[in-house]
């Protein structure tokens, strides 16, 4: 999974529209294999980053959970963690 993708399910607060644009924009790119599309193929991009964006926005919405809420900040800290045990290897 690509790593710029960001959990965004069962959080509070809930996930924003924006988180979920950026999400979209992410997974867009990894799979289309542009950072920024040419011009012929920006239409198409914009689209797709669009698309997914309503698709994931709907997902989020239906899924339910007995879990209780995460804590993003607690979250953050996990990842970080994770991080700097993944970039300490020599």
């Amino acid at each position: 999974m690509c790593r710029n993708i960001k959990l965004l399910f069962n959080f509070e607060p809930p996930v924003t529209a924006g988180e979920i644009d950026a999400a979209s924009l992410q997974f867009v790119r990894k799979i289309s294999g542009f950072n920024q599309p040419s011009a012929a193929n920006r239409e198409a991009f914009d689209a797709a980053v669009r698309d997914i964006a309503a698709v994931a926005g709907t997902l989020l919405a239906s899924l339910r959970t007995q879990a209780p809420p995460r804590n993003r900040d607690v979250e953050a800290e996990k990842a970080r963690a994770r991080a700097a045990t993944r970039y300490s290897r020599a």
